[in-house]
């Protein structure tokens, strides 16, 4: 059974070109390009019955067996309901992102395009290439014995901490590396001393100054901090940088450290200045919650800001620090 690739890869490499099927990062994108440029034979779905005894029948030919990894791709479509007359595959396809490591770039940037095509089926809108994660400076090897348990890791640090390292130390599109002192670091750093702190005091300063009560609306300064974080981090989505758009998060955390620290409302009480605090805190909570889901949970469940009015309900540590090692 052959997959005739010949005769879809023009239409394929068009769809390429006009970004139709968008590919990121840029350099992804022309390689595959060149590939598709260079000329590209048939390729086998099939194996013989002989070789490879399991697997899915060819139909009319018993002697030859559909081999893994065409199926494979095709579990994209079949998962979302593609057999089916449900009405669910018309709401789930074509994927808005369909995200993939850059090892396996030829068979979801040419071949399984071109198998959608070949059916008569819309390309996914866009694909995103991913780099890898090395170790200490080095590719994750068993034999090397540097392999990252990331069960172990959830465990002791939790996903929260686990996503945001990943997310914010490893650029989107590149390869990063990880090693437990760059994650310790980023962890007490952006984490504990960070976010954690910075929460904390504006908790604190609600639950001693603040009341159910209705005050004026928020500084304009502070409102434009806000929303110039959350124009840039809708850009950087956009655009498949998370980790910039996680930098652009941090600055707003900074932005209200220096707000706290210039003002000091723990020595003049002064209520004004804690609502806003507990405003942006508010909106940060918001910003947070693709990245650190559960944190953002844990924020909305500690202090809330509804028409004005501050609601403290608990609070406690988002993010213990961790000892010196």
């Amino acid at each position: 059974m052959v997959f005739p690739a010949f005769k879809i890869f023009p239409e394929n490499r068009e769809s390429h070109k006009s970004n139709e099927f968008k590919i990121e990062p840029e350099t992804r994108k022309n390689e595959i390009l060149s590939l598709i440029e260079s000329g590209l034979e048939d390729v086998s779905f099939s194996r013989p019955r002989k070789d490879l005894s399991w697997g899915i029948p060819v139909p009319d030919d018993p002697d030859s067996t559909i081999y893994v990894w065409c199926d494979a791709l095709a579990n994209y479509i079949s998962a979302v309901g593609y057999a089916d007359e449900n009405g669910q595959f018309a709401k789930w396809w074509p994927a808005d992102v369909h995200v993939i490591g850059k090892d396996i770039l030829r068979f979801h940037a040419a071949i399984w395009p071109a198998m959608l095509l070949s059916a008569g089926l819309d390309l996914p809108k866009s694909l995103f290439v991913h780099g890898h994660i090395t170790v200490n400076g080095r590719k994750m090897s068993k034999t090397i014995g540097n392999i990252i348990d990331p069960v172990e890791l959830v465990n002791k640090y939790g996903v929260d901490a686990a996503r945001y390292f990943l997310l914010r130390e490893i650029p989107s599109a590149e390869d990063g590396d990880f090693s437990y002192k760059k994650f310790e670091d980023r962890y007490n750093g952006d984490l504990a001393n960070g976010l954690g702190n910075f929460s904390a005091r504006i908790v604190s300063l609600a639950k001693k100054y603040l009341g159910k009560e209705n005050i004026e609306v928020p500084n304009v300064i502070v409102v434009r901090a806000i929303e110039n974080a959350e124009k840039i981090v809708a850009q950087k989505i956009n655009e498949f940088k998370l980790h910039e758009a996680l930098a652009a998060v941090w600055e707003l955390i900074g932005f209200g450290d220096r707000y706290l620290n210039e003002h000091e409302p723990w020595h003049t009480g002064d209520k004004r200045i804690i609502f806003n605090a507990v405003f942006l805190l508010d909106r940060l909570t918001e910003i947070l919650r693709p990245f650190l889901p559960s944190t953002a949970e844990k924020l909305r469940q500690s202090v809330s800001v509804r028409n004005n009015i501050v609601e403290i309900k608990k609070s406690g540590i988002l993010f213990p620090r961790l000892p010196r090692t």
